[in-house]
């Protein structure tokens, strides 16, 4: 019955095809024309070029038709976006800001004094730089979730580059100097970016290389802990892997201090247990964010009364109380360190802000707002300009706060204006009660805190996904974990790069077959029911081509041909005639790409096989006219679609 079912379809199909093909030399069907683009001045082509790379987004269009005093308005707004949404600011939306506020604060506060040991900073500098940045970013930036303040990766990178040039140790002043110098510079940098509207230079750096960056630096964080955990003095400066454990267990027998072990092991699993509850429940997040500042009150009191600080337990000594100094005399502007602030600046400042557009991304997505890349990196470089002159380090967008933030209910900015008005009551009234706060609960807190950082499941979707990604995402984690963090920086960056030249330099080309009953061709790989046309290769390129692939795109598609007339050989089937080129997916030519299709031409030419091309796109077909190529293959080689190439090239075939 099936064989029966299928030799009735094989025959109407037969049927079909003959009547076409009777068709063919009845009646000639129509088809169209390329169309050829009208053709544009230099100025307008190179306006146009200018326009769609760095304002795709059209930021002017708000101002068009309006007078001139709105378009004043419109323009303050813009780079004071609080100008805007606090026209419809109310009671209600303060309550949410109020509460998610103060509940970052609780966060805040304990993190910032821990990460500024990560910087090889003093305490309050941490606080520092949760209570201008914040101020700043509330009344420029446009993520109404985002959290402002120091982030563990950042300060352990910032840390690990200044210490490098400097150290802390010997000379604190000095490195304190060029912290402040770096920040300035880093602000410099994202501003730059913002304002000549570069956003996507960060892009470079791929998700995958992200992901494999954050999880080794939170392996490389965790393990640096280790030294406040155990409550060994003498510790390597280095943050390998192999040095770190050989420095821990190089102090076992004489280094380690129990009573720190005990507050530190203890506390940490409190904090573990607290984001646990919070993660299991969403409407318990609150016990999560809190925990941090509880495990401190109570470690705090419980080294007081004790005086476990005279047993050897390292605890975070006097805090100068008050609110940031100036240091805008403490920039370097001359000298040797300022090319090395320049530096530390740049690279710490990219990452930093990668971290802080994905995460504003993230939230706006989560809430369905839309938020400006170019003046977010605005936003959060001039947060830092003025933060570097007021005796803060590099400060930007912290994932598990503004987690927190979102949580908690925040409305708008308005949050991270309270967290910095608490962290600035911190800083005039509180600072004096952390003179017993153990290191240990710091470090509990830092390995808490980093631990989210570790995305195992985004990795095993990456090694689904992508291979060659996930080789980047393992590359930057094994970077970071067993040499240095700037070398794991700079093998994420790497791979990106080297993945995106592979991508240029060796696009996919496939070959293509007929759907059955349709007239659309496909890839016969994915398709395995395409059937190719006798006499003609379909060829589809599924790039631009430029001078880094032209070659290799002439060399893969003669190699294409060159497999198809040997099987039809073995097989005694038609030679092939026609090579058709399916031209949809690329983009755009340079004359290196011209230059491999007349070449191409020439080969074909000798082997008595014509050139057809379908379906090139505008810009392509204007700069195929203009180099005359339409000329050397003909215009009537030139076809809208690869249906109606082989309408026209069929029946010759036929005939032939």
């Amino acid at each position: 019955m099936s064989h029966r079912i299928s030799s009735d379809v094989g025959a109407q199909e037969a049927d079909i095809t003959n009547r076409a093909s009777s068709h063919f030399h009845s009646e000639a069907p129509y088809i169209h024309k390329v169309g050829i683009p009208p053709k544009q001045s230099l100025l307008q082509e190179f306006t146009a070029t200018v326009k769609e790379t760095f304002f795709a987004d059209d930021p002017l269009r708000q101002f068009k038709d309006q007078p001139r005093s709105r378009k004043f308005l419109i323009g303050i707004q813009s780079v004071f976006p609080i100008l805007e949404w606090g026209r419809h600011y109310n009671l209600t939306k303060f309550r949410g800001d109020l509460i998610a506020g103060l509940t970052i604060a609780s966060l805040c506060i304990p993190q910032d004094i821990g990460y500024s040991k990560l910087a090889n900073l003093p305490p309050q500098y941490g606080l520092y730089s949760s209570f201008v940045p914040p101020l700043i970013y509330a009344f420029m930036g446009s993520s109404r979730d985002i959290a402002i303040g120091p982030v563990a990766v950042v300060s352990l990178l910032l840390g690990t580059l200044l210490q490098n040039e400097i150290d802390p140790v010997k000379n604190p002043d000095e490195y304190r100097r060029l912290a402040f110098t770096a920040t300035f510079f880093a602000g410099i940098t994202e501003v730059m970016l913002g304002f000549f509207r570069l956003g996507f230079l960060i892009d470079f750096l791929s998700h995958a290389a992200v992901v494999g960056f954050m999880g080794g630096a939170a392996i490389t964080i965790a393990l640096q802990q280790l030294k406040g955990l155990l409550g060994i003095t003498k510790f390597t400066k280095k943050t390998d892997i192999v040095s770190v454990m050989r420095s821990v267990w190089g102090t076992v027998d004489h280094g380690w201090n129990w009573q720190t072990i005990v507050i530190g092991v203890t506390f940490l699993a409190f904090l573990l247990l607290a984001k646990y509850i919070g993660k299991k429940n969403r409407k318990l997040f609150w016990v999560a964010a809190i925990a941090p500042l509880i495990s401190v009150i109570l470690s705090t009191f419980f080294v007081y009364i004790t005086r476990a600080d005279k047993q050897h337990v390292a605890i975070v000594g006097k805090m100068k109380k008050g609110v940031n100094p100036s240091s805008v005399n403490e920039i370097f502007f001359t000298g040797t360190y300022l090319a090395k602030g320049f530096k530390i600046g740049v690279i710490a400042g990219m990452i930093a802000l990668t971290e802080a557009v994905a995460i504003g991304r993230t939230f706006a997505t989560m809430k369905d707002y839309q938020i400006d890349g170019n003046k977010e990196m605005i936003a959060l470089g001039t947060m830092n300009v003025v933060g570097s002159m007021t005796s803060c380090y590099i400060a930007t967008g912290s994932f598990s706060r503004s987690a927190v933030n979102y949580m908690a209910g925040c409305q708008t900015a308005v949050s991270n204006i309270v967290m910095s008005c608490v962290v600035l009551l911190t800083l005039e009234l509180i600072t004096p009660l952390f003179k017993y706060t153990p290191n240990a609960i710091l470090a509990s807190i830092i390995i808490s805190a980093v631990v989210g950082l570790i995305d195992i499941e985004a990795a095993i979707l990456i090694w689904k996904i992508d291979k060659l990604d996930f080789v980047a995402c393992m590359g930057a984690f094994f970077g970071v974990v067993f040499v240095s963090v700037e070398i794991g920086l700079l093998i994420a960056v790497s791979i990106s790069f080297a993945k995106i030249l592979l991508q240029v330099t060796r696009p996919r080309t496939a070959i293509l077959g007929k759907l059955p009953r349709t007239t659309v061709y496909r890839n016969i790989l994915q398709y395995p029911e395409a059937t190719k046309v006798p006499g003609v290769l379909i060829v589809r390129v599924d790039s631009a081509i430029y001078f880094s692939n032209s070659n290799y795109i002439r060399e893969r598609v003669l190699r294409w041909l060159g497999d198809e007339e040997e099987y039809l050989k073995e097989n005694n089937q038609p030679r092939i005639q026609y090579l058709i080129v399916e031209m949809s997916p690329v983009t755009d030519i340079d004359t290196s790409g011209i230059h491999a299709l007349d070449e191409l031409h020439k080969s074909l030419t000798k082997r008595d096989i014509q050139l057809v091309l379908a379906n090139p796109g505008p810009v392509v077909m204007d700069k195929l006219h203009a180099s005359k190529f339409t000329d050397v293959i003909g215009e009537d080689k030139i076809f809208l679609t690869v249906s109606d190439a082989i309408m026209t090239c069929a029946p010759k075939i036929e005939q032939a």
